[in-house]
C-alpha cells in the first residue's frame, strides 16, 4: 500500500492520508509505450500547413526571356524557373496532416502509467478538494506556490469545474484537467501532480 499526506485547499496538511494499491492504477511502467503515445500526442499537435509555391503556381509569364541562341548567354527558360529570384521552388512544401492514432488500449493503458511513473518518483500531491464560489486566481496560486514551488503543475479534479478553470487559466506553466480526460502527454509534461480524493477515487473505480 501507498499512503500520501492529504492537504487542503490551502496547501496546509489536513493531518489525514490516502492509500492506495498502486497495482490498481497499473502493473508497471513502460518506457517504450509511453513514448510511443507522447510521440503521437505531439504529432497529432503539429499543424502541417507549411506550403510554398512551385514554379507553376509563381505569377510571372510562361515566354521565353530570349532566343535560345545568338545571344552569348546561357540558354535561358521562362522566369519563374527556381534558379532565378522570385521563381518556384523545385520540391515545394505541400499541407500535410502528421496525425495518426495508436490502438485505445494502449493510450488508455500509457495514460494509467504516466500517473503511476508520478506516484514513483514521488511527484503526487493529494489535495482535499478545490472549490471556489467564484473565480479566484490568487487562491490558486496560492495552492501551486505552497505544494509546487518553482515546479510545473499539473490539477486533476473529479469533473469538469468552470470557475475553477476561470481560475487556473492566467497562471503559467499550470494545466487544469478533469480525470476523465488525462493523457500521457498531459501527464508528463508537467512536474507535480497535484490530484483532488475524489478525483484520485474516480480514477481508481475506472
Amino acid at each position: 500500500m501507498h499512503t500520501l499526506p492529504v492537504y487542503t485547499q490551502a496547501g496546509e496538511p489536513t493531518g489525514e492520508s490516502f492509500s492506495l494499491d498502486l497495482a490498481k492504477i497499473a502493473d508497471g511502467v513502460n518506457k517504450v509505450l509511453l513514448h510511443d503515445a507522447v510521440v503521437m500526442y505531439q504529432a497529432n499537435l503539429r499543424v502541417g500547413t507549411a506550403k510554398t509555391k512551385t514554379r507553376a503556381e509563381v505569377s510571372g509569364s510562361g515566354k521565353k526571356m530570349y532566343k535560345q541562341k545568338g545571344t552569348g548567354n546561357a540558354r535561358m527558360g521562362n522566369k519563374r524557373t527556381p534558379v532565378r529570384r522570385g521563381g518556384g521552388h523545385c520540391f515545394a512544401k505541400r499541407p500535410k496532416d502528421w496525425g495518426y492514432r495508436l490502438p485505445a488500449k494502449a493510450l488508455r493503458l500509457a495514460t494509467r502509467m504516466a500517473i503511476l511513473s508520478k506516484f514513483v518518483d514521488d511527484q503526487v500531491t493529494v489535495v482535499d478538494s478545490i472549490q471556489l464560489e467564484a473565480p479566484k486566481t490568487s487562491a490558486i496560486s496560492k495552492l501551486v506556490t505552497t505544494l509546487a514551488p518553482n515546479q510545473s503543475c499539473l490539477i486533476a479534479i473529479d469533473r469538469h469545474d468552470p470557475v475553477v478553470w476561470k481560475s487556473c487559466r492566467n497562471i503559467q506553466r499550470l494545466s487544469l484537467f478533469p480525470c476523465d480526460d488525462l493523457n500521457a502527454l498531459s501527464v508528463l509534461s508537467r512536474k507535480r501532480f497535484v490530484i483532488t480524493k475524489a478525483a484520485l477515487n474516480r480514477l481508481l473505480a475506472r
